[in-house]
């Protein structure tokens, strides 16, 4: 081994050292959680063991490689979101979990993805002296006038004493995500009912639609309890100030199901698709009267894989299944037309990302088809979003790929995007949106490193948008798992949150 070798394998140990030696009390979670944990166990462990970190200070993105790092801050942040204002397609605004950090953290954007800024979401007052709470699962969207909406949910849990309850937020912004001065917190339940877990939420922007500027958040209560888990759906016709939930999918059933993706049709109809993991379905509802009244479930699909999968590319946890669900609201021959894309295993005992749709309000549906480029090689994709252009119609798929590994694993990823003008024809050749490949084992070239993911990693769902015929995918990777971070209480900024323009 020569000296220049023996100089970069010791300085990369030394970096992941420093890690752990600039805390001495820093312990990372635990790298085998139980098979059904939502994505926010990992943080409470890691601040409940740990303690957590302050405030970043002012976001600044920064350009790599034709890829915007969105957060460019302290720590890793993991799971996804993106939306825009359809008045002012250059508003971008997003968000993503924090690691290290109690609060949500929203980014803004006013000149198209270019730069942009960061900010933190309001969390409310512990519900116990010695308690704590902090923000989880980011999901945003725009109404017709420009207010933005942030969901999320809240963690409460008391030092020692496990978590006290879980609760849904629903954040305003007048200004594009620059400052959301006003939330509302609902539906609280405590730890020993069930857990809020995956909000998704949505707005009415049809102009015509009797129920123009509705909210609409959807969320999986999972566990059970007193009252039930099952999906339920909140709407709030007050442009966010109050809520109202209702149980939406089959009253009498186990109520196992994660993932619930809400979508608006044209006129106003209110859709709603999950993963009932127990049916081992993708199944979905829908309502005609803002959410009032819903109708039967019925299933979209069947499908192979129940929850989640231990793939080569996630060295700590599963790759969730989960719908992501659109409409076509264009003035094309599609317009109503309802998609469907999720994750599942293929007969190559690899995963992929499949899609469906329907043109009677999704009475019935088209079967599942993959919407990837298709090789004899094996080949892992999983966390995928879905967004139809409501200007073109065009479908537009973004998810994490495994095709250009170079480790012989299925290692290797890099953020892909697929295109179809009317969800059942893929022919074009997917494109490659992130310019630079992670790898979580690794951490791009230095090994071992696996105490810096602390069990998150990428989370379980990324982002996407597409208006006017442009797409802006936004995901996290682990590229700067190592670059130094200034300023911060961790020496290393880990996984940081990038997005792209794709026209």
């Amino acid at each position: 081994m020569n000296t220049r070798l023996l100089l970069s394998v010791f300085l990369g140990l030394a970096l992941i050292l420093l890690v752990f030696t600039a805390s001495p009390t820093l312990r990372p979670v635990s790298a085998e959680n139980t098979a059904h944990d939502p994505t926010w166990w990992s943080k409470y462990e890691f601040i409940l063991n740990n303690g957590a970190d302050a405030d970043p200070g002012t976001t600044t993105s920064v350009s790599i490689g034709g890829n915007v790092d969105v957060s460019n801050e302290c720590g890793p942040q993991s799971e996804t979101f993106i939306t825009l204002d359809p008045n002012k397609p250059k508003t971008l605004a997003g968000g993503s979990n924090e690691i290290f950090r109690l609060p949500m953290r929203g980014y803004f954007s006013s000149n198209g993805g270019t730069s942009w800024g960061g900010v933190d979401l309001p969390l409310p007052p512990p519900k116990s002296k010695s308690g704590i709470d902090f923000g989880s699962d980011p999901t945003l969207a725009f109404d017709s006038h420009g207010n933005l909406f942030y969901g999320y949910i809240v963690v409460f849990f008391g030092k020692g004493n496990g978590i006290n309850g879980t609760q849904m937020a629903v954040a305003r912004s007048t200004d594009g995500g620059k400052t959301y001065p006003s939330v509302t917190f609902f539906d609280f339940e405590n730890g020993t009912n069930h857990f809020n877990d995956k909000p998704m939420i949505t707005a009415d922007q049809n102009l015509a639609s009797p129920f123009r500027d509705n909210v609409y958040i959807a969320w999986d209560a999972a566990s059970g309890g007193s009252i039930g888990g099952g999906v339920r759906l909140a709407t709030s016709t007050d442009h966010g100030a109050t809520f109202s939930t209702k149980r939406i999918d089959d009253p009498n059933g186990p109520g196992r199901s994660i993932g619930a993706s809400p979508a608006v049709g044209p006129n106003g109809e209110v859709y709603v698709a999950w993963n009932d993991y127990v049916a081992n379905a993708i199944v979905f509802n829908r309502s005609f009267d803002g959410g009032n009244t819903w109708g039967t479930p019925v299933t979209i699909s069947s499908k192979t894989l129940p929850f989640d999968i231990r793939i080569p590319a996630e060295s700590f946890r599963g790759a969730l299944v989960y719908p992501s669900l659109d409409v076509d609201r264009s003035g094309g021959i599609h317009r109503g037309r309802l998609y469907c894309s999720w994750m599942d295993l293929t007969t190559a005992n690899v995963t992929d990302i499949f899609i469906s749709y329907s043109d009677d309000n999704g009475a019935t549906w088209s079967a599942a088809a993959p919407v990837t480029d298709q090789f004899s090689s094996p080949v892992d994709r999983f966390n995928h979003w879905m967004s139809v252009d409501p200007v073109t119609g065009g479908v537009n798929v973004a998810f994490y790929d495994t095709r250009n590994d170079t480790t012989g694993s299925r290692y290797q990823t890099e953020y892909y995007l697929a295109r179809s003008s009317d969800g059942a024809g893929w022919n074009a050749a997917d494109i490659r949106v992130s310019s630079v490949s992670s790898n979580e084992h690794d951490c791009n070239g230095v090994f071992p490193c696996d105490g810096i993911n602390y069990g998150n990693q990428q989370g379980d769902y990324e982002g996407l948008v597409s208006y006017g015929g442009v797409s802006y995918p936004i995901w996290t990777d682990s590229r700067r798992q190592l670059d130094p971070a200034t300023g911060c209480s961790r020496p290393l900024l880990m996984e940081e949150v990038f997005t792209t323009k794709v026209k």
